[in-house]
């Protein structure tokens, strides 16, 4: 009767070393993934300059010299606009702080896009 051909034999130390090798393989790589995520900044943190932007409005609105009552309701209206634009600035990780009230260094100053959303909102109120 003719002998069936052998298989290769099973090498225990190949296969541990290789076990061992796609471990460290996959250590690595999910270390420089932690260390990537733990790096990257999860909030961006910008400051408005909200006292002189309402402080622009009120001046502009007192030197208009319309009727008291109008221009009352003109600045309650921006006021809830500015209140409304922060509070939208301030979604999706982003802080926003009030530059005259924190020492913020060199944080990106946002008041030029607080006042595109407060004008946005005003004219959005005004249709």
């Amino acid at each position: 009767m003719a002998d069936a051909p052998r298989l290769p034999s099973f090498n225990r130390v190949l296969a541990l070393r290789l076990g061992a090798v796609l471990l460290l393989v996959g250590l690595l790589l999910w270390g420089a993934w932690v260390s990537r995520e733990l790096a990257r900044p999860r909030e961006q943190i910008v400051t408005v300059r909200l006292a002189e932007t309402i402080a622009r409005f009120v001046d502009a609105e007192a030197r208009a010299q319309k009727d008291p009552q109008e221009g009352q309701a003109r600045t309650l209206a921006y006021l809830k606009a500015a209140e409304a634009a922060v509070k939208d600035m301030g979604t999706g990780g982003r802080v926003v702080l009030v530059a005259e009230a924190v020492l913020a260094g060199e944080v990106p100053d946002a008041t030029p896009e607080l006042e595109r959303r407060i004008a946005a909102r005003l004219a959005a109120e005004m249709q």
